[in-house]
């Protein structure tokens, strides 16, 4: 399968092809006599196996550590179990950040509701003080 037509396949840019080669996600292909990359059909299991790791959040080094952990044994299942763990985590802690970047800004969006003769621009003001400028 060529470049143009694994890339469409599986959803990808042809440079991102290459990207995972260069970085040992992706094997390099045999080339045609025309000189053409020609993919194995293994190539496009492989490729959806990186973006559905990468939907998860997986980094592309931990998706390539997955990649190795898909061919092994029971212990495997185990490492594999570990950096999705460790995923899970980091997610949890960037939605619990952004809990509080929304809430904080709720809180400011609900104060510039009030009519404008009764506020101060609360949103500027916060920010002002975040910075140390003085209001």
């Amino acid at each position: 399968m060529r470049t143009g037509e694994l890339a469409a396949r599986a959803g990808v840019n042809p440079q991102t092809l290459r990207y995972y080669e260069r970085r040992g996600l992706l094997a390099p292909p045999r080339r045609s006599t025309s000189g053409y990359r020609d993919y194995p059909p293994d190539a496009l299991s492989r490729l959806r196996f990186i973006k559905r790791a990468q939907a998860l959040g997986f980094t592309l080094e931990e998706t390539e550590e997955l990649l190795h952990l898909a061919d092994g044994g029971p212990a495997s299942c185990d490492t594999a179990r570990t950096l999705a763990t460790a995923r899970l985590a980091d997610i949890e802690d960037r939605l619990a950040d952004l809990t509080r970047m929304r809430d904080a800004l709720s809180e400011l969006v609900t104060r510039c509701e009030l009519p404008r003769r009764d506020r101060a621009c609360g949103l500027l003001h916060t920010l002002r003080e975040q910075t140390g400028e003085s209001s």
